[in-house]
């Protein structure tokens, strides 16, 4: 192989330089004789949604390679009516922008063309093969803005890959097939007061199951006060004690919205308690309909989180517990950079009523739903770390956290079906929720994987054919809770078997899952691109509740046994932190049914787990696992699963 010696040709930044790079790169690593990989290597962009006026962070990554890449160019194009890219960061770790002397040429360059709507990238290797990408490994990061005028709808980032000049992969051995995925870009109204910054995205970085991820970071905006800060001191609770003057309280009025924002200060708590802090309580009470956003630095969190203590913002409008632990502090440390003193970074805690705008939509939705309305309405739940001008959405959580709605005085909890979250297109979809009566108002206590805009509805349901049937109240429960769904006009179907796509649709919907956590894509042969399922099979996989079979087939329509539901169910289990039966569990719970015999053995332990948590008890001292699973059945396991975790 062709090795480039010291002092390289100098190339300038220009598109001329850009195709002499590409042309250089083909040069420096001939394909290699030999056959081509059994599969092709994939890259992934990101699918992702942002507000009009607002900007993203769209990941590329290579999710699968069989040998390191050792260059690669790609032009990627662009509708101009909507996007404008911004600017293109490099993440692969032997990427540089810059040459480290003036005669070298750059391992990594971009141009963007904002007139025509195309970036090209390009990269090489200019080690001579040390420093190849290899699979799982972010390349770069598109910041892209949706123009303040662009239309709510999807926009394709778009390659086109039959032209080499446009898309084109060399690794160490072969000149290789490379398929490409992703790339929606969905856009949503401009919220009208919504000033976070720059719409969260997936961390493609972090695609293990069940696995809570942070934002990219992006531009810190402050919005102007309209109204002179009014300073106090506000006293706040470690572990149920007072500890007065360790906190300050400013508020001021930003976008007509009073804001009150608690700074915590932190070398006093931390010095207080020491290793025994438990709770971080600040209660923040006569702020109306107003905004609170609780401020602590990274070194308390930290410290926190090493006690396993959590965070408790209580307002008029709700109550916010965040344990320490998934503010993921490390994570958000290396977003900035690991150098970072942990001190210097701001985590805001915010709960904060939804703007007019957002309002207005889970309205639009609902007047769309029969016989529903709106109980509460809409509160934001945010957590931000913010250093040096930059900010991190914390977005995913690992474990689920439990944030409060208070309703008004005079409004009746009983009336409330389920707590909803505004989804970017417009949608409401179920989210775990339940009741608490208090003394003079009722409170909604929702529990989510992710941070979002929340609502209370009331949403009753009832099926002509289950009046009489023994899953009345399951099902009429899901229903109202938008889990679970009729088959026609006022018709359930409740003996009618499910399908493997079906059960798990129900599944995720009552666990509130709603979207995957990773970009990674299910490989499945049967999983039809534009399927009503297919975006609930990718979910199912990205939580590690769905594997498949040795074939690599989802069977999405095929009727599911007792024993494949109840695996699946299993492995929920873990999500909302029920226990299992262990080995020797298993099989004195198996044994009380005449025919456990039948049980086979993968199913085994899943099987004697529902059990254990009473989800399911059988019919006749049988417990039938090779019958196909009903639709009535399904929703009073399911029922059962979140009642048995306290989500409902």
């Amino acid at each position: 192989m062709f090795q480039p010696k010291k002092k390289r040709p100098r190339i300038r930044k220009t598109m001329s330089g850009l195709i002499a790079l590409t042309l250089l790169s083909s040069l420096i690593l001939p394909n290699a004789a030999g056959a081509e990989p059994v599969e092709p290597a994939q890259v992934q962009f990101a699918n992702v949604s942002v507000q009009a006026g607002q900007t993203v962070h769209v990941p590329v990554a290579l999710k699968k390679s069989y040998f390191g890449v050792k260059a690669y160019n790609m032009q990627i194009d662009y509708d101009t009516s909507a996007l404008e890219i911004v600017r293109i960061t490099p993440k692969s770790i032997n990427a540089i922008t810059t040459s480290p002397n003036e005669d070298g040429v750059a391992d990594f360059q971009y141009e963007i063309n904002s007139a025509e709507g195309w970036v090209r990238i390009i990269w090489v290797d200019f080690t001579g093969g040390d420093h190849s990408i290899v699979d799982e490994t972010q390349l770069f990061d598109m910041e892209i803005k949706a123009k303040s005028n662009a239309t709510p709808g999807t926009k394709q980032l778009s390659v086109d890959q039959t032209d080499s000049e446009h898309w084109h992969f060399t690794n160490v051995e072969h000149q290789s097939y490379t398929e490409l995925s992703g790339g929606t870009i969905t856009i949503t109204a401009n919220s009208g007061g919504d000033n976070s910054g720059s719409t969260p995205t997936p961390n493609p970085g972090n695609s293990s199951g069940g696995g809570g991820s942070v934002s990219p970071t992006s531009p810190v905006i402050t919005p102007v006060p309209s109204t002179p800060a009014v300073n106090k001191g506000v006293d706040i609770y470690v572990n149920g004690q007072k500890q007065e003057q360790s906190a300050s309280a400013t508020t001021s009025t930003v976008n007509n919205l009073v804001t009150t924002t608690v700074h915590v200060d932190n070398d006093k708590v931390i010095n207080q308690i020491g290793s025994g802090l438990k709770t971080l309580l600040l209660p923040i009470t006569g702020t109306g309909k107003g905004a609170v956003v609780g401020e602590l630095n990274g070194k308390l969190v930290k410290t926190m989180e090493g006690s396993n203590a959590e965070v408790v913002i209580q307002t008029d409008s709700g109550t916010y517990t965040l344990p320490a632990n998934q503010i993921q502090i490390d994570q958000v440390l290396n977003q900035f950079g690991s150098t970072v003193p942990m001190e210097d970074i701001t985590i805001q805690i915010a709960i904060t009523p939804s703007a007019t705008s957002k309002q207005s939509a889970i309205q639009a939705a609902v007047d769309k739903m029969q016989n529903t309305s709106v109980v509460a309405a809409p509160v934001d739940f945010e957590v931000k770390a913010i250093w040096n001008g930059q900010q991190v959405n914390v977005d995913r959580f690992n474990s689920y956290v439990e944030r409060s709605i208070t309703l008004p005085e005079g409004v009746d909890g009983s009336k409330i079906t389920t707590g909803v979250v505004l989804q970017p297109d417009g949608s409401l979809l179920h989210v775990p929720t339940k009741v608490i009566k208090g003394n003079k108002q009722d409170s909604a206590i929702i529990n989510s994987l992710t941070n979002s805009t929340y609502a209370l509805i009331y949403h009753p349901a009832t099926f002509s054919d289950v009046s009489s049937h023994w899953s009345r109240d399951d099902v009429q429960d899901l229903a109202s809770r938008l889990i679970v769904q009729g088959t026609g006009e006022n018709v359930f179907a409740p003996d009618r078997s499910i399908t493997r796509a079906e059960f798990t649709a129900v599944l995720l919907r009552g666990l509130g899952l709603h979207s995957p956590i990773s970009t990674e894509a299910a490989s499945f042969t049967d999983v039809k691109t534009g399927s009503w399922y297919e975006g609930e099979v990718q979910t199912a996989v990205s939580y590690g509740l769905i594997s498949g079979y040795a074939d690599d087939s989802f069977r999405p329509n095929s009727e599911i046994s007792r024993a494949e539901a109840l695996t699946i169910v299993s492995r929920a289990m873990k999500l909302v932190g029920l226990a299992q039966a262990d080995a020797s569990e298993t099989t004195s719970l198996l044994s009380t049914y005449s025919d456990s015999a039948k049980v086979q053995a993968w199913a085994a332990e899943p099987v004697a787990s529902a059990i254990k948590q009473e989800l399911v008890q059988g019919a006749d001292g049988k417990l039938m696992s090779d019958a196909d699973i009903s639709r009535a059945q399904s929703a009073a396991i399911v029922k059962r699963l979140l009642a048995k975790a306290g989500l409902i």
